[in-house]
């Protein structure tokens, strides 16, 4: 088959793939697969070959990431049970005060808080970051819903552990390492630059509290998460935890409203916690919870990451003893991260707690682990179409125009499908086969691809909803803040990548 040929059959199977998602409603996993399956027969891979190749490419994966995914999930909902979240929250409008609140939020949740399942850290963090918006005085809702939007998003395709990063890593092999430290390099100057260019625009009469803003009480808000078409609750006994450990009355209020049944962030449901009790059994335990310093309980997943970045710059230097090699390994590191959070939090919320808290995060992570093993697949079939090499001669000039396209297909992608993640793993797939037959190097392409899946996120897109209705924004609103915020943000963080990509 000729070489345009295959260009063209390659964009019709990624085209078929979004019709089928955004027209027919056919779900992202088996859209996916016939994607895979139509690009495989039709440049002449044959039956089995194509089984083969699709098969292989999702074991592939897996093997690289599904034990990392789980682990990572696991952490953060058992996090969420224990109520560190709103502590944490509340810590930091005491440190940073009303003006350094949205900074520290948005780093905070594009950071630290990426290993709770996004569903249940938007849920819980959104209602609290609220509450924070009306104490900081005025454009403090707005500035609060880009920390949250930039903060969440970001985050999710750039900071490992997010499922995002995490997909993007193992799709085109970059060391978790590696991708953590440059990750971490693009998300943090991206959120501190979008806060502050959204900031001065609120301030310059771009926000008009009348048309942009809607009071928010307890009821509005549950009507408006349950119009949202919602599928699932939210951790309601680590809502109700949160309430008993953070002593002031805000928070606690804060945590109530942040029982509202959301949708998955991503265009698929939340699943329902199953340890969302209720009656005495929830709240003898919530009574009985003892009150841990955070430190105690975020401490086992910040030793997981610096053991990450630490065996990370040990190969670099070329200081490989067996202990830094082990303890490096991202997969040891997740598990001692996961250990010690459920030994943590067995002195706050006890075995039970810790059982439920398993199993939801168990069942949230079905999901995410099949999305991420097709769009392996994908991948996998294009680069045994032949679209590599025919990628490679036309980008052999720069290293610059590959980023951009990739960029590029991200952001149309997730315009149409909505989802940041299919968005991001289909055009670092469509564009992997680049990166050997130019010297580019993957994590450049898996940042970009993060960068592009951020562009104009709309009403496609559920966390564009769950903002609008939990931050009392109106619509229009919501568009400032998302849409335009996280718009900013992706050009943001594609320049720093093109800056990164100067010196490597």
């Amino acid at each position: 088959m000729s070489d345009v040929a295959i260009i063209v059959n390659t964009a019709i199977a990624v085209v078929a793939t979004v019709v089928l998602i955004v027209r027919f409603k056919v779900n992202p996993v088996v859209s996916l697969v016939i994607g895979s399956l139509y690009l495989g027969l039709i440049t002449g891979m044959g039956v089995k070959k194509t089984v083969e190749t699709i098969t292989s490419g999702f074991g592939d994966i897996m093997v690289d990431l599904g034990l990392l995914i789980a682990f990572g999930i696991l952490m953060g909902s058992i996090l969420n049970a224990t109520g560190a979240i709103s502590r944490l929250v509340d810590g930091l409008l005491r440190i940073f005060g009303a003006r350094g609140i949205p900074y520290a939020l948005g780093t905070a949740v594009g950071t630290v808080l990426q290993s709770i399942f996004v569903d249940v850290l938007l849920v819980i963090s959104a209602p609290l970051a609220h509450r924070v918006g009306q104490r900081i005085g005025r454009f403090g809702t707005p500035k609060m819903a880009v920390a949250m939007a930039v903060g969440l998003e970001c985050g999710i395709v750039f900071t490992v552990p997010g499922v995002g990063a995490l997909a993007l890593a193992g799709l085109l092999h970059v060391p978790l390492g590696k991708m953590l430290v440059f990750g971490v390099l693009v998300v943090v100057p991206t959120i501190l630059a979008t806060i502050a260019i959204t900031s001065f625009l609120f301030s310059r009469g771009w926000w008009k509290e009348d048309r942009d803003e809607r009071n928010l009480s307890e009821d509005s808000a549950e009507a408006a998460a349950t119009t949202a078409e919602s599928a699932s609750t939210a951790d309601a006994s680590g809502t109700e935890a949160i309430g008993a450990l953070d002593r002031t009355p805000q928070s606690v209020t804060a945590s109530a409203g942040g029982s509202t049944t959301p949708v998955g962030t991503h265009g698929h449901p939340a699943h329902r916690s199953a340890n969302a009790e209720s009656g005495p059994t929830a709240s003898a335990r919530t009574s009985t919870a003892r009150v841990m310093p955070l430190w105690v309980l975020f401490g086992p997943l910040l030793a997981s990451l610096l053991f990450i970045a630490g065996g990370a710059v040990a190969d670099i230097a070329g200081f490989t003893p067996g202990w830094v090699l082990f303890l490096g390994e991202p997969t040891i590191a997740l598990l001692i991260g996961l250990i010690g959070t459920m030994l943590v939090a067995y002195f706050c919320i006890g075995s039970d707690g810790i059982e439920d808290a398993i199993t939801s995060g168990f069942r949230e992570s079905g999901q995410i682990l099949l999305l991420t093993g097709v769009g392996g697949s994908l991948a996998a079939v294009v680069t045994a179409a032949g679209m590599g090499d025919i990628l490679g001669e036309f980008f052999s000039a720069s290293t610059v125009a590959p980023l951009l396209v990739v960029w590029g297909i991200a952001a149309i992608l997730h315009i149409a499908v909505g989802s940041v993640t299919l968005s991001a793993i289909t055009a670092a797939g469509l564009l992997a086969p680049v990166a050997p037959s130019i010297g580019l190097d993957p994590v450049l392409i898996a940042l970009a691809a993060g960068a592009g899946s951020l562009f104009i996120i709309h009403v496609t897109s559920n966390t564009f909803w769950l903002l609008q209705t939990l931050l009392g924004q109106t619509v229009r609103g919501a568009l400032k803040t998302v849409t335009v915020g996280l718009s900013i943000a992706s050009v943001i963080a594609l320049l720093c990548i093109l800056v990164i990509s100067l010196f490597m």
